[in-house]
């Protein structure tokens, strides 16, 4: 797959959204491309996360369990679907075990080669800071239009 086709499926994803045509090919050539075959493990649940995985092509399974094998709580992640995202980042435990459940093409862009390009390209930086400081204050948001939810049904006043 060409790195043009790769750079384009990252510009989906949202926290990689802004960045120029050339950030994202850069981030895609320091990339790892690698192929799971079905039944292998993409992400194990409580495991150390060095990376987040792009699925290229293919079809996977999120188990929110501690026993994939059980099939309870299966979740689909078919192709476009960004996993650990964060692992990219900074220090990250995997909360969810994920299988391909067929042929899985990926891109594996790894914590190391993000902060080696940040470090060369401070605006880069700049902008997973800003993408994450939004997701948080969208959060902030919400909790704050549910905590007020919670009180307007418990009867109790909202602070003005």
């Amino acid at each position: 797959m060409s790195i043009s086709v790769l750079a384009r499926q990252l510009m989906s994803q949202e926290i990689f959204r802004g960045l120029s045509p050339l950030q994202l090919t850069e981030i895609v050539r320091q990339s790892e491309r690698i192929v799971y075959g079905p039944g292998e493990t993409i992400v194990e649940a409580g495991a150390a996360g060095d990376a987040a995985v792009l699925i290229v092509a293919g079809d996977a399974v999120r188990f929110l369990d501690d026993e994939p094998a059980a099939g309870l709580n299966a979740q689909a992640i078919g192709t476009g679907s960004l996993l650990s995202e964060l692992a990219m980042l900074v220090e990250h435990e995997h909360g969810a075990t994920v299988v391909a459940h067929t042929t899985v093409r990926a891109l594996r862009i790894t914590r190391t080669g993000l902060h080696a390009q940040m470090l060369d390209d401070p605006d880069l930086a700049g902008h997973f800071v800003d993408r994450i400081t939004e997701r948080l204050n969208r959060v902030a948001d919400e909790l704050r239009r549910i905590d007020h939810a919670l009180l307007v049904t418990e009867g109790v006043p909202a602070p003005a």
